[in-house]
């Protein structure tokens, strides 16, 4: 795998093909240690060394790939999973030159965030997956919270402090007709970072951690607190124990109970209370005539 490595970080021009002609006939123990000594994984604020710090996992995090900057953790990730990394393989990156939300939205990852994707293979049906996205946010929310910080879930995959958002999860599935081959979840949290370092038109509905305490928290540490919530959470849902993960979700819910509206894909608009959330993740909508309607995914506005 490490060599496809090599041929990615080409790709993404993090080293030039002299670099990696240097190091192609180096045997495949020496390489990791070539590859550091070329300078891409020099990072700045985060290392693997300092996440294990805080570490108390059995399986996720047991390879942690830090980067300075690339392009897309969730991209890089998919690469590395098609090319055999193994579950609970984590990358992360100080910054992303072209990191997308939900729906290809726009989503900036400018130094001082924690921008992470996870490789997992779950032996679930393709029907529950919608559940991991849930799962990630009450993690995310645990861990945020562990910093003293009121932190809420927005259905499907926001998580905000007094209404503005301050983390978001992007669920990537590759999946035949009944099994699933892996999915990538992506983890962007705005931790030591101040408004003015994000473009002017998405500021607005925008916090960071930095804003909220208001002082810079170890970026390992935040790393570290996830991934800890993150497995607990993952191995419920492997063993079933759905009703356990949407109590607190619900516990933690920004949304149950509010007036909304829900674009779909294909432009269908629904409106009405927010009345719960089923056992696959779908958002329940009691509609103005008093029917319920089950919303699987879409864009969710309050009104």
């Amino acid at each position: 795998m490490k060599r496809e490595m090599i041929k990615l970080l080409v790709s993404y021009d993090i080293i030039s093909k002299e670099e990696a002609e240097k190091i192609d006939s180096i045997n495949d123990e020496a390489i990791e240690e070539s590859i550091k000594e070329l300078g891409f994984g020099k990072t700045e604020h985060i290392t693997k060394e300092r996440i294990s710090e805080f570490l108390e996992t059995e399986e996720l995090g047991e390879e942690i790939l830090c980067f300075r900057k690339v392009f897309s953790t969730n991209s890089i990730s998919k690469f590395l999973a098609n090319h055999g990394a193994k579950e609970g393989t984590v990358l992360i990156s100080e910054i992303q030159t072209n990191a997308r939300g939900r729906s290809g939205k726009k989503w900036e990852a400018p130094d001082g965030g924690v921008w992470m994707s996870m490789i997992l293979r779950p032996d679930v049906p393709p029907a529950k997956i919608g559940l991991i996205t849930l799962a990630t946010g009450v993690a995310i929310a645990r861990a945020i919270r562990s910093f003293d910080v009121d932190a809420k879930i927005k259905w499907p995959n926001d998580i905000l402090i007094h209404g503005n958002k301050i983390s978001g999860v992007l669920t990537e599935v590759i999946a035949t007709f009944n099994q699933i081959e892996y999915v990538i979840v992506g983890v962007g949290i705005d931790s030591n970072l101040k408004l003015e370092d994000f473009s002017e038109d998405i500021r607005e509905g925008t916090t960071t951690l930095e804003e909220e305490i208001p002082v810079k928290v170890d970026e390992n540490e935040l790393i570290g607190i996830f991934l800890n919530e993150f497995e607990k959470i993952y191995d419920i849902y492997l063993n079933g124990d759905v009703e356990e993960i949407l109590s607190e979700w619900r516990a933690l819910s920004d949304t149950i109970g509010k007036y909304v509206s829900i674009t779909q894909t294909g432009g269908k608009t629904t409106q009405g209370y927010v009345v719960g959330i089923n056992k696959e993740g779908s958002l329940i909508i009691e509609k103005q005539d008093g029917n319920l309607e089950k919303i699987i995914s879409g864009e969710l506005r309050t009104l």
